[in-house]
This record gives structure tokens, C-alpha cells and sequence, in this order.
């Protein structure tokens, strides 16, 4: 298996797209928790089948979520591997804003 250690711009811009939109997080909250059919999916919003394919679409593509046939369902599951290169970059940027944040304290004692 091949680790990646971090994910491109191209990347982290199509995971924080699909992030975007409160039904695709919903959506990602949902697999995360448990694989669930595109079927399944629809039932539990107030919108069309298709609507819900091309959510999951841009959730595959951004790589939050996997989709593998089962039958004549497909099956979707979040994929935690990038949720965690996600957050990774999400703290990396935090560890930056933290440094800034000690300097201005021992800027501010010394006088």
C-alpha cells in the first residue's frame, strides 16, 4: 500500500469543494458511519435520485468516498484516509497560526 504524505493543490481544492455543500458532508457523515447504498442515500433527502448521484460523484471524486458495485446497487463508503490528509493539512496550518500567536505573546512580555 502506498502512503501519500500530502495531498497536491488540485486535491486539497476538490475535497474542500465537495466540503462545501451541507448535504455532501451529511452524506460523508453518513458513510463514515456505515457503507450505504446510493438507494438508500436518496430515501433520506427531499431531492432526486440523480441529485444524490452527482453528490456522491463529487464526494468520489474529491476521494472522500468509494463506491463499489454490489449487484445493481452501488455501494458507498467514506474513505478516512483522506479525512485524516485533510486534517493533517487543517493542523499544519493551525501549528502556523499557534507559532504566530507565541511570538506575539513574548513580543508583548518583553515590553
Amino acid at each position: 500500500m502506498v502512503v501519500r504524505l500530502e495531498l497536491g493543490d488540485a486535491e486539497v481544492d476538490r475535497i474542500f469543494r465537495a466540503l462545501a455543500d451541507v448535504t455532501r458532508r451529511d452524506i460523508l457523515r453518513r458513510t463514515m458511519a456505515g457503507e450505504a447504498s446510493v438507494s438508500q442515500l436518496a430515501a433520506a433527502y427531499d431531492m432526486s435520485f440523480a441529485a444524490i448521484q452527482k453528490h456522491v460523484g463529487v464526494l468520489e471524486g474529491a476521494g472522500l468516498v468509494t463506491k463499489k458495485p454490489l449487484g445493481r446497487e452501488r455501494i458507498v463508503r467514506g474513505n478516512p484516509e483522506t479525512i485524516r490528509q485533510a486534517q493533517d493539512l487543517l493542523n499544519r496550518y493551525a501549528e502556523i497560526w499557534r507559532s504566530r500567536i507565541d511570538r506575539l505573546d513574548t513580543l508583548l512580555a518583553e515590553d
